[in-house]
C-alpha cells in the first residue's frame, strides 16, 4: 500500500504534467478587471460595472492581486446567492491573506456577485429580476441584470482567466454538509485538471457531474461556461442554513490556497485528498404538498432507502407528507427551516460510487 507520502508525490507530479504540457503565461506589465487595474507585486480593488438596461444597473466588487512571479490566472468567484454567507466570507478572507509578493500568476476575486441578495436577505435569486445568478451563462449584454452581469463576468473574468473556482454553500433554506464537484466535459486535459484540483481542494465528499452543458454559449452555469472554453474549474460548497461557522469558512479558504500550491501559484506543500468519498450522482426528494416540515435526519447522515428523513403537516398540525428516502446514500442538504411549499426541496442524497473514477 503506497504511503500517504507516496499518493501526494504521484499527484502532484501527474498534475505538473498536465499544467506544464501548456506554455507558462508571461508576465503581464499589469492586469486589468473592471476598474481594478494591478501591475506586478500589487493587490487593487475595484468594481465590474453592468451598466442599466432594461432594470437596474450594478456594480460587482472585484480585486486583482497581480504576483511579482508569472504564473496562471486564477478566479475565485462567490456570491451568486448572496445569503450563502460563508463562501463569502471565504473570499474577503482570502482578500487580506494573498500577498503578491508570493504569488506566481494572477488572481481575480469576485466576492459577492448578487449584491441586492445579499442586502435584502433574499436566498437563491436576484431579487431585482427573479432569477438565479448561477443559470444564465454565458449571458447577453442586453439582458435583465441577471443576464447582463453573466455577461460582463464571461467577458472579463472567465474568457481572461485559466483556471476558476466556483463557490457556494447552503442557502439561507438549506442544511448542508460540505462536498465538491468535478465536472467533465469530455475534454480529456481539461477534466484531468479539474479532477486533481477538486482533489486538491479537500473537502470529503467529491459528486461527479457528466451530464452539464458542453457548449459554450448554452453554458447555463458559472463553472461550465469555464469548462466549454477550455478552463479547467471546480465548485465547492460549505456553510449552511445563513451560519458562518469557522470551520466552514476556513475549509473554503484553505481548499482555495491548496488548490493554489497545486498550480504552482504559491510555495509550500500540497496536501491532496486520499480519501475522498465519490458520490455517483445526487437525488432530489421535493415536497408534494405546502405546509411546515419537520426534518428527522441531519445533514451528513447516511440513510438506507426508504428512511423517513422528515414530515410535512398542515398548519394544523395534521401529517400531510412522510418524506422517506428514495435511495441510499449520504444527506448533502435538508430543508433547514419550517416553511415548506408544494414543490419545495426536502433533501438531496448523494448515492456513494461504487469505485473510484
Amino acid at each position: 500500500m503506497l504511503r500517504a507520502s507516496q499518493i501526494a508525490g504521484l499527484l502532484a507530479l501527474s498534475f505538473a504534467a498536465l499544467f506544464f504540457s501548456a506554455p507558462l503565461r508571461a508576465q503581464q506589465a499589469s492586469f486589468t478587471v473592471g476598474t481594478a487595474t494591478a501591475a506586478a507585486g500589487q493587490k487593487v480593488t475595484g468594481y465590474l460595472d453592468v451598466p442599466a438596461g432594461v432594470d437596474a444597473a450594478t456594480q460587482i466588487p472585484v480585486v486583482v492581486v497581480c504576483g511579482a512571479k508569472p504564473g496562471p490566472v486564477l478566479a475565485i468567484v462567490s456570491g451568486a446567492h448572496g445569503t450563502e454567507y460563508a463562501s463569502i466570507l471565504a473570499v474577503e478572507k482570502l482578500i487580506a491573506r494573498l500577498d503578491p509578493a508570493e504569488i506566481s500568476g494572477t488572481v481575480i476575486l469576485v466576492p459577492l456577485v448578487n449584491h441586492e441578495s445579499f442586502q435584502q436577505l433574499v436566498p437563491h435569486l436576484n431579487p431585482v429580476d427573479k432569477k438565479n445568478m448561477n443559470r444564465f451563462y454565458p449571458g447577453t449584454p442586453d439582458g435583465t441584470q441577471t443576464e447582463r452581469a453573466s455577461w460582463a463576468i464571461t467577458k472579463q473574468i472567465v474568457e481572461r482567466c485559466d483556471f476558476l473556482i466556483d463557490l457556494h454553500g447552503g442557502d439561507l433554506d438549506e442544511s448542508l454538509v460540505p462536498y465538491s464537484y468535478w465536472t467533465t466535459v469530455g475534454n480529456e486535459r481539461v477534466d484531468a485538471a479539474s479532477r486533481e484540483m477538486a482533489l486538491a481542494f479537500g473537502l470529503d465528499y467529491i459528486i461527479l457531474q457528466s451530464d452539464f452543458p458542453r457548449d459554450p454559449n448554452a453554458a447555463k452555469y458559472l463553472v461550465s461556461d469555464a469548462l466549454t472554453r477550455g478552463k479547467p474549474g471546480v465548485i465547492a460548497e460549505a456553510g449552511y442554513a445563513g451560519v458562518s461557522e469557522t470551520d466552514d469558512v476556513e475549509a473554503l479558504v484553505r481548499g482555495n490556497l491548496n488548490v493554489m500550491r497545486y498550480l504552482k501559484m504559491l510555495p509550500g506543500t500540497v496536501h491532496p485528498l486520499e480519501h475522498p468519498v465519490w458520490m455517483e450522482k445526487v437525488v432530489n426528494l421535493e415536497s408534494e404538498q405546502e405546509g411546515i416540515f419537520y426534518p428527522l435526519v441531519r445533514r451528513g447522515s447516511y440513510v438506507a432507502a426508504g428512511t423517513e428523513v422528515g414530515y410535512v403537516t398542515d398548519y394544523f398540525g395534521k401529517v400531510v407528507q412522510e418524506a422517506r428516502a428514495p435511495v441510499a446514500g449520504v444527506v448533502l442538504h435538508i430543508c433547514a427551516l419550517p416553511s415548506m411549499a408544494k414543490g419545495a426541496n426536502i433533501v438531496n442524497i448523494g448515492v456513494i460510487a461504487s469505485k473510484a473514477p
